[in-house]
């Protein structure tokens, strides 16, 4: 096999990448998992090049890890799991420390769903970004994503620590990040801050920056963004904008569609549920009676 098939194959991926800004996971798991079966098959029947073999381990973790998450997305967890344990196993074979990490990062959102503890493999996932040449961008997504578990456990310091961390990344990037992590810019990473401040329940620090962040967010991105505002309209309530939060998730229904994503529709029923205690607004009366949110929390 010539590097030219791991090439296209990989030119592949990052097209396919691209429907993930504007379809759910439960459109593109089949895509993915088929792409990963095509480089799994190629492994198994041999490659006689070790640099070719490095190479499509790697495209084998990153299409494996794009699978992983598109069935998180459409809520099949078990599928998840494997495909996140597929990704790592072939990143560390490969000698890839910082995609490695990003499939622990993954596996650590995925626990956080499922209401189990994530804080050691998130962990694992920046000592991983520490390790010597891995790329700026990576390293920013994987202390973003760190400090995303140490907000929901309350750890205030940590989750401003990795902030912190991840935002002087950025700052490093080069133009050379792989495109699993070239997503992060400075948009997604105060669109990360300001979710984590709103899971600390520091109103006064989310507010400013998810209005920023959001604004300049595409509603192209119609999943996306529909599940960042949840946390905009969470940190409206705890600020006594009871009104303004119920104009958020209005929104937000709006935007998303008929997306075939679980996690917005269910992080939008879980503020609905808050603000279903404030019944005597019109705002929030409009809002349960004109759409049917079943109020199931998930923790993205």
């Amino acid at each position: 096999m010539s590097v030219d098939v791991v090439e296209e194959l990989q030119r592949r991926l990052v097209r396919l990448r691209k429907l993930d800004n504007h379809l759910g996971g439960a459109d593109t798991y089949g895509l993915f998992a088929a792409e990963a079966q095509v480089s799994d098959r190629l492994l198994r029947a041999g490659v006689n090049s070790e640099s070719v073999r490095r190479e499509l381990l790697s495209l084998h973790a990153e299409q494996s890890q794009q699978a992983g998450w598109a069935a998180f997305d459409a809520g099949w967890h078990d599928l998840a799991e494997q495909h996140y344990r597929q990704g790592h196993t072939a990143a560390t074979e490969a000698g890839e420390a910082g995609l490695a990490g990003n499939s622990l990062a993954f596996h650590a959102y995925q626990l956080i769903a499922l209401d189990r503890p994530a804080r050691v493999i998130s962990e694992k996932s920046i000592h991983a970004a520490r390790q010597d040449g891995v790329d700026p961008g990576v390293r920013a997504l994987l202390h973003s994503r760190a400090a995303w578990t140490f907000a929901l456990e309350g750890d205030a310091e940590a989750t401003a620590r990795n902030l912190g961390l991840a935002e002087e990344a950025l700052t490093q990037k080069n133009g050379q990040t792989p495109d699993y992590a070239a997503w992060v810019d400075e948009t997604e990473l105060a669109i990360m801050t300001g979710r984590c401040w709103s899971e600390l329940r520091r109103p006064l620090r989310a507010v400013p920056v998810l209005e920023s962040a959001l604004s300049r967010y595409s509603d192209a991105h119609a999943r996306d963004k529909a599940l960042y505002s949840s946390w905009l309209a969470d940190s409206y309530i705890d600020a006594g904008e009871v009104e303004q939060a119920a104009a958020v998730v209005v929104s937000s229904l709006e935007i998303m569609g008929d997306v075939a994503s679980v996690r917005p529709r269910q992080r939008l029923a879980a503020v609905a549920s808050r603000l279903s205690e404030h019944r005597d607004l019109s705002a929030v009366r409009d809002l349960l009676s004109s759409h049917a949110l079943n109020p199931l929390d998930i923790r993205r």
